[in-house]
């Protein structure tokens, strides 16, 4: 007994020791390895709150079993372009000059004649031109997914995948707006394939970016989604992710990857002064990709609803002006003839507020919107028009292409003495009689803090067509009368027509 109570008066001397020094006995449990103190009661493990909910996170292995499973499914993109010659290429670009036909005696002949062959003149035959890029197969039988700026203008595609295995492609589809294109593999063996992520990417997550940058294939780089919804300006329906996995010239229509071997992108752009990767990439998110791929696959291109109006952000101005409680919608600067809009009674100077009940943020939500609908479905729109709201239906039409867009020019010269308005404008009667046309902006004045421009013609001022200065200040008047501090005015520049809010108060 006398040994017993010895035993247990050793261990309750050694409680009240622990007890005493609690830093102590916890340091000395973190540094044993064996596994008595491991199911103590009193000893639970400490462990950061953020801790629990830790996601996505990266393989202490590495990756390298994750490349190595999808990495026979990216592929080198080889492309051959068509000749083009002439002033003026497929895509737009100047190419060489042609020498003028002109005879043996004209003075000018021979200055042509010493260019030939420096980039002026009739050009000598070139071979054609070659680019690469990258891409992927989503389907065992070859289909597979690069950017449509990779295959532009291609006479010839050609494949190679990561064995070095090269075959013919044919360019099934392309959509220069999302900057996506479909491939199809010539061949008959059975191939390795990835698919797309059904998941939204989350701000912080792994990426890995695989591809063909300067002509190095099977190039492998990691990082995280840096940022969601980017618009980099390439488009009207850009929404890009923006990734910090280096991708150059070259990765263009590669893959990203996340870390369950899924693609969440298409890498498409990158920003950098040099050229080279500065760590800020943007990659189509598979929400796109997926839609656009498959209307490719089906029809062979993509057909998106229009709705056929030129519209604008509605800025804090312009939402005083209309009487909105918030800057929110899409004010329409024009409609176009002959297009749904017009037809269903889509006014200029109405501003969009919801399609089918949901909130229009702004012209971008409203034109992806429109765009994500079939051609001949109908829609609900609610506008604000005359201070209230009303409902108008529109059958969407489908959307032309851009060289079936008509065409807007603005008026000649100023004609007759300018008419100085309290903007800080000089106005002019257009040419045409449609609207007066601006001699001249004052500096720092508020046509000038609105961008206003000469050459600007003013259309309508307060929702009443002008064609004369006086009109221009009758109409301001009038607004200003019933106790407006703001008048929109309806101006085309160029091609273009938007509105511009101008307070009603003389300066």
């Amino acid at each position: 007994m006398n040994d017993r109570s010895n035993v247990l008066e050793q261990i309750r001397d050694a409680g009240r020791k622990l007890r005493r020094k609690p830093v102590i006995a916890l340091a000395l449990a973190g540094l044993m390895t064996g596994t008595a103190l491991t199911t103590l009661p009193m000893l639970p493990p400490v462990t950061p709150a953020a801790a629990e909910t830790v996601f996505n996170r990266a393989p202490a292995e590495g990756f390298a079993d994750l490349v190595e499973t999808v990495m026979p499914a990216v592929i080198s993109v080889e492309v051959n372009h068509k000749l083009v010659s002439n002033q003026m290429q497929d895509d737009g670009m100047p190419g060489e000059f042609s020498m003028p036909d002109l005879g043996p005696d004209n003075p000018f002949r021979e200055f042509f004649e010493q260019f030939q062959g420096r980039g002026f003149g009739t050009p000598s035959p070139r071979q054609p031109s070659r680019g690469q890029g990258s891409g992927f197969i989503i389907s065992a039988d070859g289909y597979a997914v690069t950017n449509n700026h990779v295959v532009a203008n291609a006479d010839q595609v050609t494949v190679r995948l990561q064995d070095g295995t090269e075959y013919d492609a044919e360019v099934v589809g392309t959509d220069p707006k999302t900057d996506l294109a479909l491939l199809k593999i010539d061949t008959d063996d059975k191939l390795h394939f990835v698919e797309f992520s059904d998941e939204e990417p989350r701000v912080g997550d792994w990426v890995i970016a695989v591809g063909n940058p300067f002509g190095l294939g099977g190039s492998v780089t990691t990082g995280i989604i840096s940022a969601r919804e980017r618009n980099i300006g390439s488009g009207p329906y850009d929404d890009f992710l923006q990734i910090d996995a280096p991708i150059n010239k070259g990765n263009s229509g590669g893959p990203a990857f996340n870390l369950e071997g899924e693609v969440i992108g298409v890498n498409t752009a990158i920003y950098s002064p040099s050229g080279g990767s500065v760590g800020i990439g943007f990659a189509i998110p598979t929400s796109i990709a997926k839609e656009v791929i498959g209307e490719i696959r089906e029809k062979g291109q993509v057909t998106r609803g229009w709705l056929g109006v030129q519209i604008q952000p509605v800025t804090e101005d312009i939402a005083e002006s209309l009487g909105l409680d918030e800057a929110q919608g899409a004010i329409v600067a024009d409609v176009t003839p002959d297009s749904p809009a017009l037809q269903a009674g889509i006014k200029t100077g109405d501003t969009i507020l919801e399609l089918n009940g949901e909130p229009v943020a702004d012209p971008r939500d409203l034109a992806r919107k429109v765009a994500m609908l079939s051609p001949g479905e109908a829609v609900e729109l609610s506008v604000w028009r005359g201070g209230k709201r009303e409902n108008v239906s529109v059958s969407l039409g489908t959307m032309p292409g851009d060289q079936e867009l008509a065409a807007r020019s603005g008026s000649g010269e100023p004609d007759g003495e300018p008419n100085r308005t309290r903007f800080g404008l000089e106005l002019v009667p257009s040419e045409d009689g449609r609207g007066v046309q601006i001699a001249s902006v004052t500096p720092n004045s508020p046509a000038a803090e609105r961008g206003l421009r000469p050459g600007d013609i003013i259309l309508e001022v307060g929702g009443i067509q002008v064609d004369d200065p006086m009109a221009v200040e009758a109409a301001v008047d009038r607004a200003a009368g019933e106790g407006q501090e703001g008048v929109l005015m309806l101006v085309r520049s160029g091609e273009r027509q938007r509105f511009v809010a101008m307070p009603t108060a003389r300066s």
